[in-house]
């Protein structure tokens, strides 16, 4: 492959990439402002929390 087809390729990669990013950026946004609206106050913050301490719950009463 020639140096300037490879280089073609990863510009066209870095696109694809970017384009991912900017749809999940969007959709985190999305899901952090519906989280606030239903009472979590902080978002996927608080949500993130509200999960891990419900994990640990289980872990000790499991034990």
């Amino acid at each position: 492959m020639k140096k300037e087809e490879k280089e073609e390729m990863l510009k066209k990669r870095i696109s694809e990439l970017e384009s991912i990013n900017d749809q999940l950026l969007a959709e985190m946004q999305y899901l952090d402002k519906l989280l606030k609206q239903v009472g979590f106050e902080e978002g996927l913050t608080t949500l993130k929390l509200a999960a891990q301490e419900l994990l640990e719950h289980q872990k000790d009463h499991d034990l």
